[in-house]
C-alpha cells in the first residue's frame, strides 16, 4: 500500500494539522486491469500538489476517486475526518470540486453559465455575486464585458477560465483540476494558472489543490509537492522533499 501524507507548515494539534481529505486503500480496475492500487493519500489545508505520470497511469481515475465521481472496488474517504455517506455526497462535492480539462458549458453568455450553480439545491442560501466576478478579471486584466459573451464564441482557454470562475465563485476547500490547460496556449495557460494562484493565496491556510499535469515544467511553478504515479501506485517524485512517505 502507498501512503501519502503531504506535509505543509504544518503545527501539532492546530486544526490545519487535520486533513480535509483523508483516503486510505483506494482501489478501481477494470476487468483485470488495476486502475488504481491501493492508495492513500491525505491532503490538508495549503496543499499544492501536482499529480505527473504518463498517460494511462491512473492520473484522472485517482482525482475522479477523490471527488467520488466514480465508484471504488475497495477504500475509504473520509471529509474532515468523517465518512461520506449518501446523502452528504451533494454537499461534499460542493466543497471538494473537480474541474474537467473539458469544460460543459450551458448554452448561453458567460454570466449565464456563472449563474447557473446557484439554481441548484446544494447551492440554496448562495447568490451570484457579479461584484466578485468582475473583480476576480481584473486580476487577470479582462474587462467586465467578458460576462456578455456567448459561450459559442469563447476559445478553449475561456471556456477553462469560465469553469474555473463558475467552482471558486462557490468558495471551495479543494480543487482537483484534471489537465485543465493542456489543450491551451501559453497565454491562456498563464491566465488559469494566476487565477488558480489568486484564489489559494486569499486563504492560503484552508484552501488546497491537486492538479494533474503532462507538464513538469509546468508542475514545479504550481506546486509545492509532486506526487508521481506509475501504473495506479503514488509516490513521491524524485527529488522532492516537501512531503514524506509513511
Amino acid at each position: 500500500m502507498t501512503t501519502t501524507t503531504i506535509d505543509g507548515d504544518k503545527q501539532a494539534g492546530s486544526s490545519a494539522d487535520k486533513p480535509i481529505i483523508d483516503a486510505s486503500g483506494l482501489r478501481r480496475h477494470v476487468g483485470e486491469q488495476v486502475l488504481v492500487d491501493n492508495v492513500s493519500v491525505s491532503i490538508h489545508g495549503g496543499d499544492r500538489i501536482s499529480i505527473v505520470g504518463p498517460t494511462g497511469s491512473g492520473k484522472t481515475v485517482l482525482l475522479r476517486a477523490l471527488a467520488m465521481l466514480d465508484p471504488l472496488d475497495a477504500g475509504r474517504i473520509l471529509w474532515r475526518g468523517k465518512p461520506i455517506r449518501g446523502n452528504s455526497i451533494p454537499t461534499f462535492r460542493s466543497r471538494v470540486m473537480y474541474v474537467h480539462q473539458r469544460p460543459a458549458l450551458i448554452e448561453g453568455s458567460i454570466e449565464d453559465n456563472l449563474r447557473q450553480p446557484f439554481t441548484l439545491k446544494v447551492h440554496a442560501g448562495k447568490w451570484f455575486d457579479r461584484d466578485r466576478i468582475v473583480e476576480l478579471l481584473g486580476t487577470l486584466g479582462r474587462e467586465a464585458s467578458f460576462l456578455a459573451k456567448h459561450q459559442r464564441d469563447i476559445s478553449g482557454g475561456e471556456a477553462q477560465l469560465t469553469a474555473l470562475l463558475r467552482s471558486i465563485q462557490l468558495e471551495p476547500d479543494v480543487l482537483l483540476l484534471d489537465e485543465p490547460t493542456a489543450a491551451l496556449d501559453a497565454k491562456a495557460t498563464a491566465t488559469v494558472e494566476k487565477l488558480v494562484s489568486h484564489w489559494l493565496a486569499e486563504k492560503p491556510s484552508t484552501r488546497a489543490m491537486a492538479w494533474v499535469t503532462h507538464d513538469l515544467e509546468q508542475s514545479e511553478r504550481i506546486a509545492t509537492t509532486v506526487l508521481k504515479i506509475q501504473k495506479g501506485s503514488l509516490s513521491f517524485s524524485s527529488g522532492v522533499d516537501h512531503g514524506r512517505l509513511r
